[in-house]
């Protein structure tokens, strides 16, 4: 009777949670599910047109590459400055804190604009090569699938830290000293005792980034110029300048579909780890 109590308490807690969740995000996915099954006639017809449309399919598989190689720059980038910021000195802590928390005082547009002066042709970074002798002609660091990837990571990196820089926090120290009075390496350690340990918050901060890089759509308008257009940016189109309705739906209900199956698969290799530990 108490446990039941208790449960029920417990319930009590946690419900509005998941109502709210289901009114403010449930309702209104049907809702674009069912516009992309209706509009602008009842059918598929807009699902086959995003599996067969090259347009279409140019813009879903450049999201995906974009999205893969800013996952894996974002990791790489988030993993350094999380070991600095757990393992490092006081000193060195401060400084990636700062690093790390100053960029969510600064708005996505600024940051954009910000990195469109920086690599703009006749911006600071060529105007530095150019003055030191590097280069002869400016560079092409924006209008162009860099400049989104470079936006792009920059504005993820915070994110990816807090996942690998937990996991990091819960390392036993004593078997990293076990493997480093075996006679392993510091570099052996790491590759083979700290990296897998960590792992699961590396798995983490590649779903997140992965996640929040499909829906990016600030950055790559203005770093891309239109010429690195990504999914958001098209579903826009789609639906404020061709009033195609149907087809922005469909794409965002199969953008939806492969965040589910990313979500899948994490906790299904978080299961596998957890049992083979």
């Amino acid at each position: 009777m108490i446990w039941t109590r208790r449960g029920g308490g417990y319930l009590a807690l946690v419900a509005p949670l998941p109502i709210f969740l289901a009114l403010a995000y449930g309702l209104p996915f049907l809702g674009v599910a069912g516009w992309s099954l209706t509009l602008p006639e009842p059918g598929l017809a807009q699902y086959a047109r995003v599996f067969t449309d090259p347009i279409v399919q140019g813009v879903l598989v450049r999201t995906l590459r974009i999205c893969a190689v800013v996952t894996i720059a974002t990791t790489v980038a988030a993993y350094a400055l999380a070991y600095v910021w757990v393992r490092g000195s006081p000193r060195q802590r401060i400084f990636v804190e700062f690093c790390i928390l100053v960029p969510f005082w600064i708005s996505t547009l600024t940051r954009a604009f910000g990195w469109l002066v920086l690599l703009y042709n006749r911006g600071l970074v060529n105007s530095w090569l150019q003055a030191l002798g590097a280069i002869d002609a400016p560079l092409t660091m924006v209008r162009n699938e860099f400049g989104v990837v470079v936006g792009m990571t920059h504005f993820l990196i915070p994110f990816a830290v807090f996942p690998i820089a937990s996991a990091m926090r819960h390392v036993d120290e004593r078997v990293l000293l076990a493997s480093r009075g075996m006679g392993a390496s510091r570099l052996r350690t790491f590759w083979s005792v700290f990296l897998p340990m960590t792992m699961p918050g590396i798995l983490g901060a590649g779903l997140i980034v992965f996640v929040f890089s499909l829906g990016f759509f600030i950055t790559p308008a203005i770093l891309g110029g239109g010429r690195s257009v990504m999914a958001a940016e098209f579903v826009y189109v789609q639906l404020f300048q061709t009033a195609n309705w149907g087809l922005a739906a469909a794409i965002s209900v199969v953008l939806v579909a492969i965040v589910a199956v990313l979500v899948a698969l994490l906790f299904r290799l978080t299961r596998v780890e957890k049992l083979v530990g």
